[in-house]
């Protein structure tokens, strides 16, 4: 059974995690704050379309702060998806506003609909937390998707990642006939691949989302993480191997019947090779992300020790025990993939 930090650590952003965010545009002013929505008067349950309580509430505030309060929302989703540009944002309603009582970011949700058409869109605002950040980055530079993220002083706001909950795949989605289980069980070791060499940790099946795309002749899937919290702070390896976790079982069980080892090495590698190309094309701004990362502290001692020895007896790797941060270990193990690449 894997074990998680139940109550994981947050780590503040130095002052060189500073200086990279706003090199690369990603600190900027914001007119609201995590803190300022803490102070909401009252609040209901939200509740699914059967009936289930979400862990979510709706949350209200005091008259007096409604309107500056939703003109600053909506002022950061038009920094968030259109560069700052104001023209459309009175044509955008903040809808609600929900708070989640679960889990370690206790991020809020903001709905926002666009009142020409009542289409709406999702993000969340949440307290600033290194290791988050550091996660999102990675994901940004690392992974097939582009990440948008904005932070100011103590506060992340992040995009909605859209899809459908790892969980609700499995019960409402994985036995669909037109569904493929090869291209699930492929994407699968594809994902379990990339969380494990970025060293992005606690992936369940309710931490990451189906993205469905219907093809000329098939049904597409890719996996996206949703929750970046635990990047490289836990120091069990199997912790940031998606297919040790229970919940991700039947994912498991998939590989195992569709594919064979020859096969499932194949796509590791594959997945491998294109994390290799990224670093490449991303060289100057993963050297810029290194040198922060290897002097923070994002992380404990014991679990640094423990993370390097594991790799190192896995890999065949002695460097591994020898790293003193999380961030000497990340840089071992993308390196790994370039000297591979080389040969």
């Amino acid at each position: 059974m894997q074990y998680i930090s139940r109550k994981k650590t947050f780590f503040p952003l130095n002052p060189a995690f500073r200086g990279y965010l706003k090199l690369y545009e990603r600190e900027i002013r914001l007119p609201v704050s995590y803190e300022e929505l803490r102070y909401y008067d009252s609040s209901i349950p939200v509740y699914d379309k059967n009936g289930n309580d979400t862990l979510w509430e709706s949350v209200f505030y005091p008259d007096s702060m409604y309107g500056p309060l939703k003109a600053g929302l909506k002022r950061i989703y038009s920094i968030l998806k259109a560069g700052g540009d104001q023209a459309a944002e009175e044509h955008l309603q903040v809808e609600r506003i929900d708070y989640c009582t679960f889990g370690n970011s206790h991020p809020f949700r903001i709905r926002i609909v666009n009142t020409y058409n009542e289409v709406y869109d999702y993000f969340y605002i949440k307290t600033a937390d290194a290791s988050r950040i550091y996660g999102l980055e990675l994901e940004h530079i690392l992974s097939p998707y582009w990440m948008s993220y904005i932070v100011d002083g103590n506060t992340l706001v992040e995009e909605h990642i859209a899809g459908v909950p790892g969980d609700q795949f499995i019960d409402h989605y994985l036995q669909r006939p037109e569904f493929n289980p090869k291209r699930i069980a492929k994407e699968f070791v594809k994902f379990n691949e990339r969380c494990f060499v970025r060293l992005l940790g606690d992936m369940r099946s309710y931490n990451f989302v189906f993205d469905i795309t219907p093809d000329f002749d098939d049904v597409q899937f890719r996996i996206r993480a949703i929750d970046f919290d635990q990047q490289f702070y836990e120091g069990k390896r199997t912790l940031y191997m998606p297919q040790f976790f229970k919940e991700n079982k039947i994912f498991v069980d998939l590989a195992i019947k569709h594919l064979n080892a020859e096969v499932v090495k194949q796509y590791q590698q594959e997945e491998r090779s294109l994390i290799a190309r990224r670093i490449k094309a991303h060289r100057h701004r993963i050297k810029d992300l290194r040198d922060v990362i290897m002097t923070d502290r994002v992380s404990f001692p014991e679990k640094i020790t423990q993370l390097g020895e594991e790799l190192a007896q896995y890999y065949d790797d002695p460097v591994f025990a020898r790293c003193k941060t999380m961030g000497e270990i990340i840089e071992r193990s993308l390196k790994r993939l370039l000297v591979k690449s080389l040969r």
